[in-house]
């Protein structure tokens, strides 16, 4: 399997021998942002297409179907038709809070996508805490929901914020559980040496029971801590309008618009490195052959499909669940969840200290 960290190497040796040392920082800076920007962008475009088709298919429709072949040309319409609509102003906001709030949340956002591990080594943060610091980057996205719905000066946004912070804050509980459960098999919170364990074997075939339950209770509470249906009660059309991002208009509602998107791949980008190996490929033990064949397909095929696969499984929720209430969204979190997610940790930590795994 290609190893990235060549490429990079050898790019990087290329700038030192034009430039000085804090030249090449800055420009492979510059590139690594660029970068990150782009494929942000295109990925927001993939998953709104994505999950247009999705949705009409399983509602037994065509979905985009006019502008350009197979309706491909539709999400770069609506793209160009946010970046030129006006910014209104809105009378009785607080305006810098209310100008701060979706850069927050676009913020945090790229910090957690900056951190996933797309291929064998390309990777562009790699901590040995790495878990922690996307749990915490991605808690700065509350702040900016929160700050949306206050700023907004409407009983409407208000109460969308309040809704999604709520959940949002209950429902990392539960994530974090998960977290720790695979941490726990794993020994380390670095993104690289998660998915280095899963060289002889995917978590969620190692892990027994304790892995599939901890990949269940994290499916459900990702799609909750993105605000996706069926937990999208912040955003409820027939009660909030459009819920925290009522009052927002052009570029600022298109951060928003975007951010959702993104997060529904960083969630599944997630799943794919703590259960189903990462950029690893399926390798069966005793299968030669087989193993030699998935080796050739590269690395960064891989963690886009297993991240797809987690991605369809959650619309799959949405389209197929009604929407819940607000207390038994959040009975759901505290009664259920996350009391079999502290079991769940325990019995992971006597799977580990017994041996009782592959």
């Amino acid at each position: 399997m290609f190893d990235f960290s060549i490429a990079t190497k050898w790019l990087h040796e290329l700038l030192l021998s034009w430039m000085p040392g804090w030249a090449v920082t800055t420009v492979e800076c510059l590139l690594i942002g660029v970068a990150l920007l782009a494929v942000y962008a295109l990925l927001a475009l993939f998953y709104i297409f994505y999950e247009r088709k999705l949705c009409a298919w399983f509602q037994c429709r065509l979905g985009p179907n006019r502008v350009g072949p197979w309706g491909l040309l539709q999400v770069f319409a609506d793209m160009f038709k946010i970046l030129i609509k006006e910014l209104i102003p809105i009378k009785g906001t607080d305006k810098f809070l209310f100008g701060l709030a979706p850069y927050l949340v676009i913020i945090a956002s790229m910090l957690v996508f900056a951190c996933l591990p797309w291929g064998n080594g390309l990777q562009l943060v790699d901590f040995n805490v790495g878990l922690f610091f996307m749990t915490a980057a991605s808690s700065i996205g509350v702040l900016g929901i929160l700050l949306a719905g206050w700023a907004s000066n409407s009983k409407y946004t208000l109460i969308g914020a309040m809704r999604s912070g709520a959940q949002m804050i209950s429902y990392e509980l539960s994530i974090g559980l998960a977290m720790l459960t695979m941490v726990v098999m794993t020994g380390t919170m670095s993104v690289s040496g998660i998915v280095n364990a899963q060289a002889d074997g995917w978590l969620i075939f190692k892990g027994h029971l304790p892995a599939c339950i901890a990949f269940v209770i994290y499916l459900i509470a990702a799609t909750a801590e993105t605000n996706r249906g069926p937990f999208d009660l912040p955003e409820a059309e027939h009660e909030l309008t459009a819920g925290y991002h009522t009052e927002y208009s052009g570029i600022h509602f298109g951060f928003f618009y975007l951010a959702e998107y993104l997060n529904l791949f960083i969630v599944s980008g997630i799943a794919s490195l703590l259960f189903l190996g990462g950029w690893m490929p399926l390798h069966i033990p005793g299968w030669d052959g087989f193993n030699a064949v998935m080796d050739y397909i590269p690395s960064v095929v891989w963690f886009l499909g297993k991240a797809f696969f987690v991605s369809f499984i959650i619309i799959w929720f949405k389209w197929s669940f009604p929407r819940l209430r607000i207390d038994q969204m959040l009975t759901l979190e505290w009664k259920y969840l996350m009391p079999i997610g502290l079991f769940n940790l325990v019995l992971m930590t006597l799977v580990v200290m017994t041996g009782f795994h592959f």
